[in-house]
């Protein structure tokens, strides 16, 4: 479980990383990362997974998968980011090794693209 200083609740910083927000994608998540203009203690994270991945049983499944996966990596992100991670509908199917590949996979080309574009 990510702890509360970490979690994005407001929508309008969700719509931030989203919108403005560096993005990788993988097969089974899409990753968009932004640098926040009033940083806080470390980097805040939102998670997306809507109806089109399955149902209420299979969208928490996904869900804390993804939460466990992104509570390992916190200290990787810049403490000053926002980061959404949206689940694709690959994401129902997928083992919990290929959505940690997938997962890496996304961060990492978010976390270049984010740095390209502040150079």
């Amino acid at each position: 479980m990510l702890p509360a200083a970490h979690r994005m609740r407001r929508p309008a910083d969700f719509e931030q990383a989203v919108r403005r927000g560096a993005r990788g994608g993988r097969d089974t998540v899409v990753v968009h990362l932004t640098q926040r203009t009033d940083p806080g203690p470390g980097p805040v994270v939102g998670f997306v997974v809507s109806k089109g991945v399955g149902n209420a049983v299979t969208r928490n499944l996904v869900k804390r998968r993804l939460r466990a996966l992104v509570h390992v990596r916190l200290s990787g992100v810049p403490s000053s980011a926002s980061l959404v991670v949206r689940a694709l509908p690959a994401s129902a199917t997928a083992s919990y090794s290929s959505l940690e590949q997938d997962l890496d996979g996304a961060l990492a080309t978010a976390q270049r693209r984010l740095a390209r574009s502040a150079s």
